[in-house]
């Protein structure tokens, strides 16, 4: 960042933060009347795009968290499979029995136990399973993988047609 001015380089900080360029001009200390203005400035600037990069890329380095790595935990969540978590015999393993990717999709778990009035009174557990919501990380593998460009491409090929016989 050594071509940039203390407030840009600022602004490239705080921009990292939560990826909102006005707030990362106000934060950066732009006018509240003109942050947005000097964030798509500051934006459109080689040398800020630049400085953008790198730090994202050291960010990454550091943290060791990729796009790789969050699209492979969203595949964890969306092509999970609670099967895992049950015995043949339909009986709750413990979780140091679930593979990884079901841990991963598990959101939360609730023990309940309770004792039955009776003779012995026996002791009965209830516990319930909580996933990550599937359909929301299938959602973001959709949009990863395309999948809804190619739809958008084949309704206007429909369209096309359409129009071509109504010609």
């Amino acid at each position: 960042m050594g071509k940039l001015n203390a407030k840009q380089a600022r602004f490239v900080e705080e921009y990292l933060v939560d990826l909102n360029a006005t707030q990362a001009a106000i934060r950066a200390g732009y006018s509240e009347k003109t942050a947005r203005q000097q964030a798509s400035e500051q934006l459109s600037k080689p040398d800020i795009q630049q400085a953008l990069s790198e730090a994202q890329q050291a960010r990454s380095a550091r943290t060791q968290i990729t796009q790789d790595r969050v699209i492979q935990e969203i595949a964890r969540l969306g092509l999970s499979d609670i099967r895992g978590a049950f015995s043949l015999g339909g009986s709750l393993l413990p979780p140091s029995e679930w593979s990884d990717d079901l841990t991963a999709a598990v959101a939360s778990i609730e023990v309940d136990q309770r004792k039955e009035p009776g003779e012995d009174g026996e002791r009965y557990t209830v516990t319930k399973l909580k996933l990550w919501d599937k359909n929301a990380a299938l959602e973001k593998l959709c949009k990863h993988l395309g999948l809804y460009e190619r739809d958008n491409e084949q309704k206007q090929i429909v369209v096309n047609i359409r129009d071509d016989l109504d010609d």
